[in-house]
Parts: structure tokens; C-alpha cells; sequence
């Protein structure tokens, strides 16, 4: 495979077998990748042009009712709280990007499947999954990583950060853009590898097997070396096209079960423990300490959160309990009642990505509001288990 490099954004590459991929490399809220997606696709003539995005966000995209068919509170009974969360702080950390500099999010995709349509080009969608990645990203982090990702998923909704046109148009040189991958990988190993090196995989094979002579490839310019490099082990013939290990969601681990299991376990037994060894009186004071600790954190969440006051008063008592089950856990609790108390309205839906892009949408907008209800009263409670539980083993003398 021969790699000619056009420009900074821009690889003609050519394949043993004759073939061509125009791999360009763009940043997804910049005008001017929609504008060179543009120029490409009339210049160059690609007889198919492949995609870096899933059935999934297409669908959202070009539908604009996806959102409003969406069922809350299933979402949440299904624990899939997490992942919609973290779905809608990377749009609302995108749609503020994509203000700031004119362009929506991704448009220079959308631009890409609008024009193919009208010229009757053939397309391919060639990413993975969102919830796929979403879910192989937590599965795959351990304890410490999943807290940094939860630091970024506040941050993400917190930010009021600005970026300027120009900076944008940094993030796709290649020695910005490897420099964040250096970061990233050394903060975030496991996450890298799933947001980054495996798509980056996923979306070369994709691209490798879709049809065409002269294929052009839409991608985001952090995607562009790893692409580059796994073509070539595709081409070598090192690396297979057989995707089904990285498609896969992995079962939790054994380990996650069994701590899942083991400190709700080891917490009743200290409470019996103290009971019957150390006199009613001590277990009795020991218990009081989990009440407290647990739903004191708790009514930090709902207080920070806003939740609805019947909400914030059923979810502070919850919280000792559901803590000591790995399988309801007191954001679902929250969640769910706070749809029920304030439930959302079809403008909800519809301002969904709108009302993401601010902090104040957050909490204006019913459905966003339910989710930070069900993530701040979430956390809270983890703090409270976690201060609580070394103090209780001390107190019985462990």
C-alpha cells in the first residue's frame, strides 16, 4: 500500500490491488471540513464514500422524533442510566463547540450522506456501535478509571469552556492530535484503547471491505494515523478482518460481581456482628453511623441535583438500603420518581440536543434533569458506602 499525503487532513491511498481510499481527516464541528468534504466529493468523483458514523446516530440525526420515542424511565429500569448520560454530555460538550465555531456537530458527515444521495453515490456507515463502545469502555475499566470517567462526564456538563475557530482547526494537525492520544493513554489506558484504537480498527476494516475503486473515507482527524496503520497491517496481511472480538460486549468479570456482592455482605455482618457480640447498644450506634453517613452525601446529590422534594426526602431514605443491593441502586430509584413527579413533556424531547449544550438546559429540561437527579443521588451514595464502610470495620474491631 502506497500512502501520498496530500495535505495535513488529506491521504491518497492506494491498495495492492488498484484501489484507492481518500482518507480525509476532519474535526467534527469546523466549517471548513464541511466545506473540503465538499470540494473532495465534487472533485474527486469517489464511486462510494464511507462514513465514520452507526445506524444508531445516524438515525438520531436524521430523525428528529428518535428522541421523543425514547422511554425514560425503561432506560433507567434497564441501568442504562450511565450510558445515556454519558451520550448526552459528549453531544452537549460538541453542540457548544459546534456554536461557537458555526457548524453543528458532525455536519461535515451529514453534508457527506446528503451530497452522496443527491449525486447517487453509494455510502457505508462504518463506525461502531456508540453503545457498544459506550458499554466495552466501562466494562473494561477498572475502579480508578471509571471515577475519572465520571469526573469527565461532570466536567463535560459543567464546562462553560470556549474554543475559537482556530483551535479547532489545530486539532486536525497531526502532532496536536497524536499529542492528545499520548495523554489521553496515559490517563485513561483502557479508554483510549476502546474510544480510540479499537474503533480506529473497526472503522479501517470498514472501510478496507466496503465496495468501490475510489472510495472516499469521512473520519475524524484523531482517527486518521491508527486508520493509516492498521490498513497497512490489513494489507500486510498481520492483522485480520474478522472484527467479532471488538464487536463483542464483555460479560462483567467475576471480580466486579463478587465485590458487587461481598461489601452489602460484609456491611450486614458488621450490623450483626455488633448486635450479638458487641450489645444491642453498640449495634444499634453502628447502624445509626450508616444511616447518617449514607444519606447525609445522598442529600448533597438531591440538593445539588434539584430533585423534586417528595423525591429528595424518598431517596435520602432509600439510599442505606439500596446501597446493600448491587441491583437497585438508589439513582434508579430517583430516576424513576422524579419522572413520575415531573414528568417530561414532549418539548422536552424535542430541545433535548438544544437544552444539553448549557448547564442551565440541564435542569430546565425534564429529561436531562432526571438524569443528573439519577447521577448526583448515584454518586452520593457511593461516597457514602465508601466513607462509611472502613469506619464501621474499625468501630467492630476488624
Amino acid at each position: 500500500m502506497t500512502d501520498e499525503k496530500m495535505s495535513n487532513t488529506f491521504h491518497r491511498l492506494t491498495l495492492n490491488d488498484g484501489r484507492e481510499i481518500l482518507l480525509v481527516g476532519t474535526a467534527h464541528v469546523s466549517k471548513e471540513s464541511v466545506d473540503e468534504v465538499a470540494q473532495l466529493i465534487e472533485s474527486e468523483q469517489p464511486d462510494h464514500i464511507c462514513l465514520e458514523l452507526d445506524d444508531g446516530r445516524m438515525k438520531n440525526r436524521e430523525e428528529k422524533s428518535s428522541w421523543s420515542e425514547m422511554d425514560i424511565k425503561k432506560v433507567l429500569k434497564e441501568n442504562k442510566g450511565f450510558l445515556l448520560l454519558a451520550n448526552m454530555a459528549l453531544s452537549s460538550f460538541q453542540k457548544r463547540m459546534g456554536d461557537q465555531s458555526g457548524s453543528a456537530p458532525g455536519e461535515e458527515i451529514l453534508s457527506a450522506a446528503r451530497l452522496a444521495k443527491e449525486k447517487e453515490i453509494p455510502y457505508s456507515l462504518c463506525d461502531r456501535e456508540i453503545q457498544i463502545t459506550f458499554t466495552r469502555a466501562w466494562r473494561l475499566s477498572n475502579l480508578w478509571n471509571k471515577m475519572k470517567l465520571i469526573a469527565t462526564i461532570i466536567s463535560a456538563v459543567f464546562s462553560n469552556e470556549k474554543i475559537t475557530a482556530e483551535e479547532l482547526e489545530d486539532l486536525k494537525k497531526a502532532d496536536v492530535m497524536q499529542n492528545m492520544m499520548d495523554e489521553m493513554a496515559k490517563e485513561l489506558p483502557s479508554v483510549k484503547e476502546v474510544l480510540i484504537d479499537e474503533r480506529d480498527r473497526y472503522l479501517a476494516t470498514s472501510i478496507y471491505l466496503s465496495p468501490g475503486d475510489k472510495k472516499l473515507a469521512v473520519i475524524g482527524a484523531g482517527h486518521q494515523g491508527g486508520v493509516i496503520k492498521t490498513l497497512q497491517k490489513i494489507e500486510e496481511g498481520s492483522l485480520s478482518t474478522d472484527l467479532s472480538d471488538i464487536t463483542t460486549i464483555p460479560k462483567p468479570g467475576k471480580g466486579g460481581k463478587i465485590l458487587a456482592w461481598a461489601i452489602p455482605v460484609i456491611i450486614v455482618s458488621i450490623f450483626l456482628h455488633g448486635f450479638f457480640n458487641l450489645g444491642q447498644q453498640e449495634g444499634v450506634k453502628m447502624f445509626g453511623y450508616w444511616l447518617g453517613v449514607n444519606m447525609s452525601f445522598t442529600a448533597v446529590g438531591t440538593l445539588i441535583s434539584l430533585a423534586h422534594p417528595l423525591n429528595a426526602l424518598v431517596s435520602i431514605i432509600a439510599a442505606p438500603f439500596t446501597s446493600l443491593h448491587p441491583g437497585i441502586g438508589v439513582g434508579m430509584v430517583s430516576g424513576l420518581l422524579q419522572a413520575t413527579l415531573k414528568k417530561p413533556l414532549v418539548r422536552d424531547f424535542e430541545k433535548l440536543s438544544n437544552d444539553a449544550a448549557s448547564l442551565k438546559g440541564w435542569y430546565h429540561n425534564r429529561v436531562l434533569h432526571i438524569l443528573l437527579v439519577f447521577f448526583f443521588t448515584s454518586l452520593g451514595s457511593s461516597i457514602g458506602t465508601f466513607v462509611a464502610f472502613p469506619v464501621l470495620l474499625s468501630i467492630a474491631g476488624a
